[in-house]
């Protein structure tokens, strides 16, 4: 079932989200939203499991078909996420939100009040000591590297094959890496094609990573269920490498109903390298409903 494109204008800002289905008062509905750098696209498998539910795909503000816009400090991606569920009049809604994604759906749902269960993959909540203004002012005068990405391709296959055995892109489902690639690409008038999210864009989300404390604000507002799910554990000995968990390893116990699942072995890119094993938990808190 191919999803519908729609727009909506909140907090001065244009966002595109993708919906299937049709809303049913004895269901609930479905929210996915995407990661740094990604796009509402890469849900597509997952959401292929539910045919029978009504799903909501966001696109975040400076990526996808949203409006580019920078973002300095991430308190804005919640304030989207509660104005886009309130505006759609989404209520008992299940969220589901990976890495920067599921950290905004925590002030999302909070502001909302529109969810009666959320799926968090790997949500990029650090300790609550960590939220300093020291942490952009490590790249001093230079944006985070994420600014530096390859920017044109002369096609999405030429991206695909440029990728494809580079990073933790290796570890993705064949089908979510094409989704990514062939979503995440958008034709200019010299018929190349750009990426949706600007790298620049994408560095100074990254930048602003510990700019929202007030996220353990809305930790303590929720009284729903909340369940958590950990990528394998930084490897103090090679800080390289970004596919190991950004979330703090007692998130979990600050919410009033948290459950924490840890995946030792996965990396952070949880919904693409175990895309079945993320439709199983969502279907179970599908039937917890």
């Amino acid at each position: 079932m191919e999803p519908e494109l729609r727009y909506i204008t909140v907090n001065g800002a244009e966002l595109a989200y993708f919906e299937r289905g049709t809303r049913r008062d004895d269901r609930p509905s479905l929210l996915f939203v995407h990661a740094t750098g990604f796009h509402a696209r890469v849900w597509d498998y997952h959401a292929a499991a539910f045919t029978d539910l009504h799903i909501v795909a966001l696109d975040q503000r400076g990526h996808g078909r949203s409006a580019k816009l920078a973002v300095d400090h991430w308190q804005v991606f919640g304030e989207d996420q509660a104005a886009v569920v309130s505006a759609l009049g989404l209520a008992g809604a299940i969220g589901i939100g990976h890495s920067m994604g599921a950290h905004a759906m925590i002030d999302g749902a909070a502001k909302s009040g529109a969810f009666s269960r959320l799926l968090l993959l790997d949500p990029t909540v650090a300790s609550l000591e960590s939220y300093t203004a020291e942490y952009a002012g490590m790249f001093g005068d230079e944006l985070h590297p994420a600014a530096k990405r390859r920017n044109v391709f002369e096609s999405p296959e030429d991206m695909l094959e440029r990728i494809s055995g580079k990073s933790s892109f290796p570890l993705f489902h064949p089908r979510i890496l094409r989704d990514y690639v062939e979503h995440g690409l958008e034709q200019v008038e010299s018929g190349e094609f750009r990426l949706c999210c600007e790298p620049e864009i994408e560095a100074h989300v990254y930048m602003a990573a510990r700019s929202n404390g007030e996220v353990y604000e809305s930790i303590e507002a929720l009284d729903i269920p909340v369940t958590i799910v950990r990528a394998k554990l930084p490897d103090p000995h090679n800080l390289m490498d970004w596919g190991s968990s950004p979330t703090w390893p007692g998130l979990a116990q600050s919410f009033k109903q948290g459950r924490d699942i840890h995946w030792e072995t996965c990396s952070h890119f949880i919904p693409m390298e175990r895309p079945d094993e993320v439709v199983a938990l969502i279907k179970e808190e599908v039937a917890a409903c």
